[in-house]
């Protein structure tokens, strides 16, 4: 069992946070905070499966086996890392147009985190938080087939008072440890669902135009222009500079045979291209 004791970790406080972002008007709709759980984006899942609507938010102060990206788990010591999942039903977006909504979310953080943390928070494709490359937060999009139609989950894990001594590795950073201007989490997960609502409805109204989008992650983004290694889901390895997105949100490696859009890649951020490239320190989820 986590140790809950630390307090330098105050716990959330579920009522305050009804109060703050549960209003007339507001997208969000519900705000749970689960002392532990094996992960919130499962909780979310089932929720939604069984009907739960839009706006639903599930935080918890530990998770067992926190998901991230292509199957891998995670933990973090209780209480050190906001942690939560909220459920979205982008009924207007067409489907194509969904995984704009997992560019959307980590511009959201970084947004967030910059205007109540006061640190150059930037976005890596496809759903990391970086302070310089230092992994500050990754985010985790899964789709959900429910009786009312398809919904989004979308987990956040944002690492606050996380200490030197308990990284998981050298790039792993977090609000303390960039001097961030709070380290409260309340007023941190107000401040990343305020914008994360504000830039969905503007999206969905939009029907998911990706110009609703693209400006600010252009401006934020730490991975274009870098020179960068993916390694494909089938376990092939790319090498290029990253150029944009496309049309599709795919990002465009441009390679020595040409553009190569990736829908879906392990990225990693290098100093230079060519034989003697050098790894940047970004963090793998």
């Amino acid at each position: 069992m986590p140790d809950f004791s630390d307090l330098d970790r105050p716990p959330l406080d579920a009522q305050f946070l009804q109060g703050r972002l549960v209003r007339p008007g507001s997208l969000w709709t519900q705000i749970d905070v689960l002392a532990e759980t094996e992960s919130t984006n499962l909780v979310v899942a089932a929720q939604a499966r069984a009907g739960a609507p839009e706006g639903l938010v599930v935080a918890a102060e530990y998770q067992s086996s926190g998901r991230g990206r292509l199957g891998r788990t995670w933990t973090t010591p209780a209480r050190s890392a906001l942690l939560m999942s909220a459920l979205l039903r982008p009924e207007s977006v067409p489907a194509a147009r969904w995984p704009w909504l997992g560019l959307l979310a980590p511009l959201a953080v970084a947004t967030a985190v910059r205007r109540v943390g006061e640190i150059q928070a930037q976005v890596k494709w496809p759903n990391d938080v970086l302070v310089e490359d230092r992994k500050l937060s990754g985010i985790l999009l899964e789709r959900v087939d429910t009786p009312s139609g398809p919904a989004a989950v979308v987990g956040i894990g944002l690492n606050v008072t996380l200490r030197a001594d308990e990284r998981p590795h050298a790039a792993a950073t977090s609000l303390a440890l960039e001097g961030a201007a709070t380290t409260d989490r309340a007023t941190v997960m107000a401040a990343v669902l305020r914008e994360l609502a504000s830039r969905y409805q503007a999206w969905a109204d939009a029907d998911g135009d990706p110009e609703t989008i693209l400006p600010d992650y252009r401006e934020l983004s730490a991975t274009f222009g870098r020179a960068v290694r993916a390694e494909l889901p089938d376990g092939t390895t790319i090498t290029g500079r990253a150029t944009g997105l496309d049309p599709d949100g795919r990002l465009v490696v441009q390679t020595s045979s040409g553009p190569h859009p990736l829908a879906a890649a392990d990225v990693t951020h290098l100093h230079r291209l060519g034989n003697s490239a050098i790894d940047g320190e970004g963090v793998r989820p």
